[in-house]
């Protein structure tokens, strides 16, 4: 929210806003650009008919008093999404959708084209170095790029995010079951792909990859008009710990690694040769990218072990980060760490979805922090629950944060790489004192 506050407060408008708490760095960034609330909390007074429009967050309640008083003067309401196609209906709109993966495909498609000197706008899900804000919105960007998130708009529009930006160029990375809160079912889940296809428009069309089974499956059976393409992995080698991608006999060496992020890439390929860059200038550009922020992120290294942050916290996602780290370094042993944190991945009816997917590691451990139960206002399960979901008897439990602190703290880490993964903070543990301690010792 905060990004887009700044965003449009640049292109001309008259912004102010709302929080209940306001955290780093949306206090700095606003600050500097002179619209920082000045103080936290609710102000139904703010409400004027004076607004041409509020814009709600999802995470504001339905009782919100500024909310209802926007209600009550009958003022024009958008929630985020709206809002960004508002800005953007007179542009070719290009929307990252998918399960997994959005966020890195986006942050591709964003490296290239500011590489390429190209004009855009765009909306991403992660602060990317070299762009000074997640949101850019301009009258002169011919493009824009959007991370087409398939969560609810607003807490009083309960459709699907990405059903709302109106595609013309639109990606589906892969599926597999999330958010299960809000789609039950993975039938119901599926289904919001399926009208996302519907939202693309006419003329536009679908790139989607074709190694997904459930969504290879899904686009057989599609018999809309819009044109589709799908895409796979391409040759590539890994020597020493670097990927090298080999296209027409020439070799592009990476910065980033794993299938999945192979997958990525290529499908960010196949975006921007549809907005105007060839693929021999796409490889050059796409060597110099890093990844996204907490994506595979590197805390530390030595000459025998690395330490790795990542986001991963969905089974799909687990799965595709452990083998990436494990077939990338295979002569290293691969403790890896998840937290469950989310509501889904929290959920015992969907637990057992995980089964399998960190099998791959030679040291699984996984770690939830009991006031996560509490804060979530969900019953607490013991270590033998979470042993039989994952199908893992090895795997190591830790519902305290000190007691987790300990173990990663002795863990003799020459000869292995470990990898932390959540989408929360595990439990406040500072990582990067992790990781400089292990690789000093």
């Amino acid at each position: 929210m905060h990004n887009l506050a700044i965003a449009l407060h640049k292109k001309g408008f008259e912004i102010t806003g709302s929080d209940d708490v306001l955290f780093e760095p949306s206090v700095s960034r606003l600050s500097k650009n002179g619209i920082l609330p000045p103080a936290n909390g609710w102000y139904p007074e703010k409400i004027t008919n004076d607004l041409d429009a509020v814009i709600l967050g999802m995470h504001a309640r339905v009782d919100n008093p500024e909310l209802l008083k926007a209600q009550e003067l009958g003022i024009k309401i958008y929630s985020y999404p709206e809002y960004i196609y508002e800005q953007s209906k007179d542009k070719l709109r290009v929307v990252i959708g998918g399960s997994h993966g959005k966020t890195t495909i986006t942050s591709m498609i964003l490296h290239v084209l500011q590489a390429a000197k190209m004009d855009f706008d765009y909306m991403v899900g992660a602060q990317l170095e070299g762009f000074e804000t997640m949101v850019k919105l301009t009258h002169e960007a011919p493009i824009i790029v959007i991370e087409g998130d398939e969560y609810l708009a607003s807490p009083i529009d309960r459709r699907p995010k990405f059903h709302l930006y109106k595609a013309n160029i639109g990606v589906i990375s892969g599926i597999a079951w999330d958010h299960i809160n809000v789609f039950p079912t993975f039938d119901n889940y599926i289904e919001q792909f399926k009208i996302f296809i519907e939202t693309i428009q006419p003329n536009g069309k679908l790139i989607y990859c074709k190694t997904d089974e459930v969504l290879n499956n899904m686009i057989a059976a599609d018999d809309s008009k819009v044109e589709k393409t799908g895409y796979a992995l391409p040759d590539y080698t890994i020597e020493n710990g670097v990927t090298t991608i080999i296209n027409y006999g020439k070799k592009y060496p990476l910065l980033i690694f794993g299938e999945h992020n192979l997958l990525n890439m290529q499908v960010a390929k196949l975006v921007c040769e549809d907005l105007g860059i060839n693929q021999e200038d796409f490889y050059n550009y796409i060597t110099t990218f890093k990844g996204a922020a907490r994506r595979l992120e590197l805390l530390g290294k030595s000459d025998s072990a690395n330490v790795f942050k990542d986001f991963a916290h969905s089974p799909s996602k687990l799965q595709a980060t452990v083998h990436a780290v494990k077939t990338q370094f295979p002569d290293r042993k691969l403790i890896a760490c998840i937290e469950l944190h989310t509501f889904s991945s929290l959920n015992k009816d969907f637990l057992a979805e995980y089964a399998g997917c960190i099998d791959e590691a030679d040291t699984a451990i996984v770690f939830i922090d009991k006031k996560t139960f509490e804060q979530k206002n969900m019953e607490p399960y013991p270590a033998e629950t979470v042993k039989n979901a994952f199908a893992k008897n090895d795997l190591l439990f830790f519902n305290e944060p000190d007691e987790l602190l300990n173990y990663l703290e002795s863990i003799k880490i020459s000869g292995s790489n470990l990898l932390l993964m959540s989408s929360g903070n595990f439990g406040g543990i500072n990582l990067l004192n992790i990781a400089k301690k292990l690789l000093e010792n």
